[in-house]
């Protein structure tokens, strides 16, 4: 059943999806840590794989940059493939000195600007939740395997460069209740809910806004891996 954006047959897909920005990420992730994996889809070379992890079946799937692009990806995986849970597995900047570089984070809710959600079904809501029983796997699964995982609060910008007249990050920070900032979460989380789906986004700190420190872009495919892992043996446990 391939849509417009994605090339896929019927049932080429796992009932979960991780999934990444980055179609680099996404081919780090199979390469490294998936057996017997497919290329699905390659519409727009957005990849999505689906393979074997410890024996269990997995898919990964790039999801680009922005709200609007996670929300294609992932409302025609939930609508026209099957797909039961997408994990989002991205990076992310940190508002707050809790949060270093290489700290990997849940978020327990995605506050954004956006229009997304008001475009898609007419809701005006500024806070969009995650599913509770996914965040409950995900982090009950860190305290399994040994990762310290932070919950947080997350703030979905449609724009990666601000004009200084607003404030800066600190007057983001604020004005939104967050600690940390993306660009995905808030479509994902709307779209399992607005589906009755489940969606969760699991993050790792790339650079901070407090101390400047920030990892380099091939940092960012290859140094989260810890991420990676807590994302895949969470997922074959659903």
């Amino acid at each position: 059943m391939a849509t417009p954006h994605n090339s896929a047959p019927e049932g080429a897909f796992a009932k979960t999806v991780l999934m990444p920005g980055d179609p680099l990420r996404a081919k780090f992730i199979v390469d490294n840590f998936l057996t017997d994996v497919k290329l699905v889809t390659s519409v727009r070379n957005v990849y999505g794989y689906t393979g074997l992890y410890k024996g269990k079946p997995v898919s990964v799937m790039a999801s680009g940059m922005g709200i609007p692009s996670i929300g294609i990806y992932s409302y025609e995986l939930f609508s026209f493939y099957g797909v039961e849970n997408i994990i989002r597995i991205g990076s992310a900047g940190s508002y707050t000195e809790r949060l270093n570089v290489l700290d990997v984070c849940l978020a327990e809710s995605a506050y954004s600007d956006s229009t997304y959600a008001k475009c898609l079904n007419g809701c005006e809501d500024k806070v969009i939740m995650p599913s509770s029983s996914l965040n409950e796997a995900i982090m009950k699964k860190a305290t399994e395997i040994g990762v310290d995982c932070k919950l947080c609060k997350v703030h979905s910008s449609d724009a990666f460069y601000t004009s200084p007249e607003l404030g800066g990050w600190e007057v983001l920070s604020k004005r939104t209740a967050t600690e940390c900032v993306e660009m995905e979460s808030f479509g994902l989380f709307h779209n399992a809910n607005v589906l009755g789906k489940r969606a969760a986004c699991i993050l790792t700190i790339s650079d901070s806004f407090v101390t400047k420190a920030l990892l380099t872009a091939e940092e960012r495919q290859t140094s989260m891996q810890t991420m990676m892992k807590l994302a895949l043996e969470t997922a074959i446990d659903l």
